[in-house]
C-alpha cells in the first residue's frame, strides 16, 4: 500500500470539497472531511473496479448512503479517473451539473445509486449483495467464478436512525448476505446537536442480534481499516458492520460540531482548513501531484483486473452457451425461455390478482432473471411463482422466490437495489394501500428510472371484510402523481396479461399494478385491435354508436360495472371505455383521445377512489363516479351497496 499516496488523496478530497461547497454557497462540508481516508482506501486499495468502465459487471458497488456527503464522491471520482472534470466539480449543485447536491443514479459516471433520503441508501446496498447472491449462483461454474465482488456502503447516524435501515438490515443478516460489508461513520453528531440527544442505543448489540459481524476501528488508522475488510471477507455467513469512530468536519476550526454538518464552512473557515492541511490558503481547488500520480499507477492495474475477467468471461461463455444466453438476455431486459400465455373464457370470473399470479409464473418460465416475492402475503398476493427453482435462503441462493417478511419499505428498496445491480428483474408484492409504507422507495426508483414491478392486490372497498384501514381510497390517485411510475389497472384478466407485458418490455421505469381481491368476469372487447391499442393507455371496450349519448370512462373491476349498467340503459347508447394506464392515455395526442372517447356529449368516470385527477373528463362533478371518503367494514356487496356504488346506481347517474 502506498501510503504517502494515499494521505495525498484524502488531502484533495478535502481541499476539492471544502471549495466545491464554499463556491456553491451550499452543501455538507462535515463528511468529506471526515471520511476523506475511507474514500482514498475504497477507491485505490478496496473496490474491484475500473474507472474506465463503470459499468463492468463483477465491478464492487459502493453506495453512499449519507449521500448528503456527496462532495467526497465527486472527489475521488475525479481523482480515481472516472468522467467527472474538475469544471464540473467546481459546478457542484448548479442547475445541469453532474455534481449534483446529493449522488444521482444515470447522471454521474461511477454512482451507482440516487442516495439523500437517509436510510434507503444501505437498503439498496442490501438489494445489491442479495442480486449478487443469487448471480453467483446461477452463473458460477466449478471451473468459473464470473460473479465474484462485494458491496460496499458508508452510512452515518441517520442512516441507522431511519426504519428502512433496521428493515434491510435484519433481511440481510437473516439471508446471511455475507459480501455486504457497511463502513459506519461514527462521529456522534446530527444537525440539531450530539446524537446523544435521540440516539443512545448500543448499535454494536443491535446490529449483533441482526446478525451481523460488527468490527470496530478509526477512520484514520489505515492500516487497520485494510485488516478489518480482510476480516469482513473471510465471514461468509455474516454481513458486517465496520463501526468507524471519525471527527465531523476534520482539519476544520468547525470541526466535531453541529456547525460543520450542513453548511459551507466561510471563507475564513476554508482559508484556515487548508492551513491546516499545509494548503495554500489563497489558491483554491488544489489538487495534490502525489494523488495524481497515485490514481496514474493504479490505472494499469484497474484494466488488468477487468481484462482478466474478461479474458475468463469468453471461456467462461464457450464452456457454457446456454447460461451465456441467459446471461446477455438478463442484461438486455429480453427474453430468454418460452412460455405460453394463460388464456381466459369470456364470462368467467377470474380475479386480476390470480391472473397476474399465473402471468408471474408465465413470466418466470420466458425470463429466468425474473425473481421477486411478497411482504408474507405470497398466498393471498398470489405472487408465487411456481417454475421458480424454490425459495431463496442461504441455503438456495438459487431460489426466485424470496421471502421479504413484514418490511414493506425494505422490501421496496431491496428490489431497487436488485434491479441496479443488474442481471436481475425484481417484482415485488403487498396489498395497495401499504404502498403508502413503500412509497418513498417507489419514489426514488421512478427518479432512478430502475424497472421494479410492484405487484399491489386487494385494491377498492371491494375487498370488504378488512375495512377502512386496508380499503384504498387515495392511493391510486397519489401514485399516478409520481413522475416516470406506470400505473397500471387492468379490468379484466386478460387485461392483466397485457399489464404483464408492457412491464416486462420497461427498462426506464418502475411499473405498479393495482389487482383485484375479488373476481371479475372476463367481458367480451368489441375491437380486434384491443391488445394493440391498449398499449397506448386506453381502448373501447364497447363502442355504442357512431357518436355516443355517454361515454363511460372506468377502470379495473369498475369497467365490468359499466358494462352492466350500460346494458342497464337501453334507451341511450352508451360507449364504455377501459383505461388501463391513466397517464399514458392522457399522454397520447388530441386526436387518439377523441377517438377513444367518440365524441359523446357527455362523459362519466368510474373509479373506486377518489376523484382527484378526473375532473377534466366531465363537464359535471355529478358524473364523477367515485368515491371520496374511506372505506366500510362489511361483505365487499354489502360495503358498495352503503355506498351506492353498484351498476344500478351508475345506471340511474346514466339516466339523470
Amino acid at each position: 500500500m502506498n501510503s504517502k499516496g494515499i494521505a495525498a488523496v484524502a488531502k484533495t478530497i478535502r481541499s476539492l470539497s471544502i471549495d466545491a461547497i464554499q463556491k456553491a454557497n451550499s452543501g455538507h462540508p462535515g463528511l468529506p472531511l471526515g471520511c476523506a481516508e475511507l474514500a482514498a482506501l475504497l477507491y485505490g486499495e478496496i473496490l474491484k473496479h475500473n474507472p474506465a468502465d463503470s459499468k463492468w459487471a463483477d465491478r464492487d458497488r459502493f453506495v453512499l448512503s449519507a449521500g448528503h456527503g456527496s462532495m467526497l464522491l465527486y472527489s475521488v471520482l475525479h481523482l480515481a479517473g472516472y468522467k467527472i472534470t474538475l469544471d464540473d466539480i467546481k459546478n457542484f449543485r448548479q442547475v445541469g451539473s453532474v455534481c449534483c447536491g446529493h449522488p444521482e443514479y444515470g447522471i454521474t459516471d461511477g454512482v451507482e445509486n440516487t442516495s439523500g433520503p437517509l436510510g434507503q441508501g444501505v437498503a439498496l446496498a442490501v438489494g445489491m449483495a442479495l442480486a449478487e447472491s443469487m448471480l453467483e449462483a446461477k452463473y458460477n461454474t466449478a471451473n468459473h467464478k464470473i460473479v465474484d465482488h462485494y458491496t460496499y456502503a458508508l452510512v452515518g447516524e441517520g442512516c441507522l436512525e431511519e426504519g428502512v435501515s433496521s428493515e434491510a438490515c435484519s433481511f440481510a443478516g437473516h439471508n446471511k448476505l455475507g459480501k455486504l460489508i457497511v463502513f459506519y461513520d461514527e462521529n456522534r453528531i446530527s444537525i440539531d446537536g450530539s446524537t446523544n440527544i435521540t440516539f443512545t442505543e448500543d448499535i454494536a448489540k443491535r446490529y449483533e442480534a441482526y446478525g451481523w459481524q460488527v468490527l470496530k476501528g478509526s477512520m484514520y488508522d489505515i492500516k487497520k481499516i485494510l485488516s478489518l475488510v480482510e476480516k469482513a471477507k473471510k465471514e461468509t455467513n455474516k454481513p458486517t458492520l465496520i463501526m468507524l469512530k471519525s471527527v465531523i468536519g476534520k482539519c476544520s476550526p468547525k470541526e466535531g460540531t453541529p456547525a460543520v454538518h450542513g453548511e459551507p464552512l466561510g471563507e475564513e473557515a476554508v482559508a484556515q482548513t487548508k492551513k491546516n492541511l499545509g494548503l495554500d490558503p489563497e489558491k483554491f481547488f488544489q489538487i495534490d501531484e502525489d494523488a495524481v500520480k497515485y490514481f496514474a499507477d493504479k490505472k494499469a492495474e484497474f484494466a488488468k483486473r477487468q481484462a482478466d475477467w474478461n479474458a475468463e468471461f469468453e471461456i467462461w461463455a464457450k464452456e457454457n452457451p446456454e447460461l451465456a444466453k441467459e446471461w446477455k438476455a438478463s442484461y438486455e431486459g429480453s427474453p430468454d425461455g418460452n412460455a405460453d400465455d394463460p388464456v381466459y373464457e369470456v364470462g368467467k370470473s377470474v380475479a386480476t390478482r390470480t391472473a397476474s399470479g399465473d402471468m408471474i409464473s408465465v413470466m418466470g418460465a420466458r425470463y429466468s432473471y425474473l425473481a421477486g416475492g411478497s411482504a408474507d402475503l405470497k398466498g393471498s398476493n398470489k405472487s408465487g411463482m411456481k417454475c421458480d427453482g424454490g425459495t431463496y435462503t442461504p441455503e438456495n441462493r438459487a431460489g426466485r422466490s424470496i421471502e421479504f417478511g413484514i418490511r414493506e419499505f425494505g422490501m421496496a428498496s431491496e428490489a431497487a437495489g436488485m434491479a441496479l445491480h443488474g442481471g436481475i428483474r425484481p417484482y415485488c408484492a403487498t396489498y395497495l394501500v401499504f404502498s403508502d409504507y413503500m412509497r418513498p422507495s417507489i419514489r426514488l426508483a421512478a427518479l432512478m428510472g430502475v424497472p421494479v414491478i410492484y405487484d399491489l392486490t386487494h385494491d377498492s372497498i371491494y375487498l370488504g371484510e378488512d375495512g377502512p384501514t386496508h380499503q384504498p381510497i387515495e392511493q391510486l390517485s397519489s401514485l399516478r402523481s409520481i413522475p416516470n411510475l406506470q400505473v397500471l389497472r387492468p379490468g379484466d384478466a386478460e387485461e392483466t396479461v397485457e399489464a404483464w407485458h408492457i412491464a416486462m418490455e420497461a427498462k426506464d421505469h418502475p411499473v405498479l399494478f393495482a389487482l383485484t381481491r375479488q373476481n371479475v368476469p372476463v367481458y367480451a372487447k368489441e375491437n380486434a385491435d384491443w391488445r394493440e391499442t391498449i398499449k397506448k393507455g386506453a381502448y373501447v371496450v364497447k363502442n355504442g354508436d357512431a357518436t355516443p349519448d355517454v361515454t363511460i370512462v372506468a377502470t379495473g373491476s369498475e369497467v365490468n360495472m359499466a358494462l352492466e349498467a350500460a346494458a342497464k340503459v337501453s334507451e341511450k347508447s352508451v360507449r364504455v371505455v377501459s383505461v388501463l394506464d391513466k397517464n399514458l392515455f392522457e399522454s397520447q395526442g388530441e386526436e387518439f383521445q377523441n377517438q377513444i372517447l367518440g365524441g359523446a356529449k357527455r362523459v362519466i368516470v368510474a373509479e373506486a377512489g377518489v376523484k382527484t385527477g378526473w375532473e377534466g373528463y366531465v363537464s359535471s362533478k355529478k358524473d364523477l363516479f367515485t368515491i371520496d371518503r374511506f372505506g366500510e367494514s362489511g361483505p365487499a356487496k354489502k360495503v358498495a351497496e352503503h355506498f351506492g356504488f353498484t351498476a344500478d346506481k351508475l345506471a340511474e347517474l346514466i339516466k339523470a
